[in-house]
């Protein structure tokens, strides 16, 4: 595990997860969880990272990762279960889109360690301070013309 700095922005903690579609085994798939500070509202999870030329990339709430891993969480595209007594070492995260869903079960101990390693960084409640609004804006002008 590496020291935490003053200057990092960034936590990431490479698992190996294992995916299942519906209808089909679950397969085993490095996968790595991210926090940057340039989004500090959310989390990454990239599917096939490090190694895979393009990675399958999920974003959603830091919160919402937190709060599966003690209650179901989510609505929409992104839902997050706490373990229970068949996968109790896991998290599950189904990702949903127009062409299907996945679920996706995660460690939870390297979950649990990947949150608190992102407040360790920028603590809940301090999230705003990090975004940069100005940078925002201009992109956004910048996608219209």
């Amino acid at each position: 595990m590496r020291d935490e700095s003053e200057h990092a922005t960034t936590v990431a903690c490479q698992v190996t997860v294992a995916v299942g579609l519906p209808g089909d085994p679950a397969v085993l798939l490095c996968a790595q969880l991210v926090y940057d500070v340039t989004d500090p509202y959310a989390v990454r999870l990239s599917l096939g990272a490090p190694e895979a030329p393009e990675p399958v990339d999920w974003f959603f709430a830091r919160s919402l990762l937190e709060e599966g891993l003690c209650r179901p969480a989510g609505l929409g595209n992104v839902l997050v279960s706490p373990p229970h007594r068949c996968h109790r070492g896991s998290v599950a995260i189904v990702v949903r889109s127009a062409t299907g869903s996945a679920r996706i079960e995660v460690p939870a101990p390297e979950t649990a360690e990947f949150l608190r390693r992102s407040h360790a960084l920028v603590p809940t409640g301090e999230e705003s301070v990090h975004v940069d609004i100005d940078r925002g804006l201009a992109a956004l002008l910048n996608s219209c013309e």
